[in-house]
């Protein structure tokens, strides 16, 4: 299904096209046609990764390294200014880099708090409570609804879905129903925080919208999201299940971890801060920040010598390199479909059709397609979304909520179902997902709509 929504963006994009031309157009060329049936492929590969038994990010490196140097070949052959390729990569580098160490530092910061018990004292204090299923179903849904926009929606997805084993591994209607909502609050959380998702932050890094104005989807993500969820509950049994408080041994959050806490805080605020006050770049701010948790680390082991010490390279080592490295090669294989003159077609899908259509379209097309190309692919063609700034920024902001939340409607459609698919194997699976994903579907409908009349009737921004 990923590999069929991919070739039917690449149709869609070939049959709008109005024949303008690029500045560099290799599109008819056999380094551009070679180019786009690697890239074909290789997302073939990266889709059917659990099939093949291979990372994700292997089949990306190889198709965003390789798609260059063909590209290269092919103007070194006929001659033309390599020098134009290379400012290029040189460009593309700059744009990857800083999601990349933007990312690195977000993801130490948490493998430190998971480190730290953290999570586990959340997990515990949750389950031992003796609340409902109901309740609980509730409870998950808000947190990670409300944690994603700080700690990104997949490891928000992880951390939620083992606390729905620890409650109960057999009750299967609590697990589905407690697994897709997970899934969608966590999505739904991503889309009105810049640090959410990694779409939402590719749209600020590229200063399409302002930070501020992300949370001027809030109200759509949150009323789509509790639609969705109200008919969940519906299934969820409303009767408490069985927790012995005096068999399970307490979880307490580990010294030096709200520290943890207020450094991550304020590394968030230094990256809004330098990326607002002094226009750098928000990785800027966030390696501040690790540099303070770093000298608070060596702090720490001097000054608690009998505690168990904090190591910032240690929690380094435990961060999902390959995840990064996928980011990298998908990134780059989208920008050389772009220097290639593909992604300059895509203008004429807004063109022929309009912004709205074609950006509710790419949250259809986010649920079978992995998002971030997606989203790359509209950044590089940088379309005209509106006649003014008002209705540009409106617009998107709309592509962003989209892009967030469309990959909820499937359950592969994004990085915190696929992880939670892999947390729950043989209970929330694709069959699973589907017979309830026409609640997913009528709260992203709920979305667009929340989106309309808050943007376009009563044009309310923050």
């Amino acid at each position: 299904m990923r590999l069929f929504g991919l070739l039917g963006l690449f149709f869609a994009i070939a049959f709008c096209a109005d024949g303008e031309a690029a500045a560099i157009d290799l599109t008819t060329t056999w380094a551009g046609i070679l180019s786009l049936i690697i890239f074909v492929v290789g997302y073939f590969f990266i889709a059917a990764e659990e099939n093949f038994h291979i990372d994700k990010a292997k089949p990306a490196i190889f198709i965003g390294t390789f798609m260059f140097l063909l590209i290269g070949v092919y103007m070194l052959i006929n001659g033309m200014n390599v020098h134009l390729l290379e400012n290029e990569v040189n460009h593309l580098i700059l744009e990857i880099a800083q999601i990349v160490f933007f990312l690195m530092v977000a993801m130490t910061f948490i493998e430190a708090l998971v480190e730290r018990d953290v999570f586990n004292a959340l997990k515990y204090n949750l389950v031992s409570k003796g609340y409902t299923y109901r309740k609980l179903f509730w409870l998950t849904g808000i947190l990670a609804f409300f944690i994603s926009p700080v700690a990104d929606n997949l490891t928000t997805a992880l951390i939620l879905s083992t606390v729905l084993l620890t409650i109960d591994r057999n009750n299967t209607n609590f697990l589905v129903a407690g697994a897709i909502n997970i899934v969608v609050a966590a999505n739904a959380g991503g889309a009105w925080s810049p640090f959410g998702d990694i779409t939402t932050l590719m749209v600020w890094a590229a200063g399409k919208s302002p930070f501020l104005d992300f949370f001027a989807l809030f109200p759509a993500s949150f009323i789509g999201w509790f639609v969705t969820a109200f008919l969940l509950s519906r299934i969820v049994p409303n009767t408490a299940p069985h927790f012995d408080v005096a068999n399970e041994p307490k979880v307490v959050m580990k010294k030096g971890g709200k520290a943890v806490i207020f450094i991550g805080a304020f590394t968030i605020f230094c990256a809004v801060m330098m990326h607002q006050l002094f226009h750098l770049p928000a990785m800027w701010g966030m390696m501040f920040g690790f540099s303070l948790l770093s000298l608070y680390t060596y702090y720490f082991k001097k000054a608690h010598k009998d505690e168990e010490p904090m190591n910032v390279f240690h929690y380094m080592s435990k961060i999902e390199n390959n995840t990064l490295f996928f980011f990298f090669g998908i990134l780059a294989a989208v920008g050389a479909l772009h220097f290639a003159g593909f992604l300059n077609y895509a203008v004429s899908l807004y063109d022929k059709f309009g912004s709205t259509p074609v950006n509710i379209g790419v949250g259809f097309l986010s649920a079978v397609v992995d998002n971030v190309p997606v989203m790359s692919a509209v950044l590089k063609a940088n379309p005209a979304m509106g006649a003014d700034a008002g209705e540009a920024m409106s617009q998107w902001l709309l592509v962003t909520l989209t892009a967030g939340i469309g990959g909820s409607m499937i359950s592969f459609g994004s990085a915190a179902g696929v992880g939670v698919m892999g947390k729950l194997k043989g209970i929330y699976t694709f069959g699973a997902h589907m017979k309830y994903a026409w609640m997913v579907v009528l709260g992203y409908i709920v979305s667009l709509i929340v989106w309309y009349v808050q943007f376009e009737i009563f044009h309310i921004y923050f």
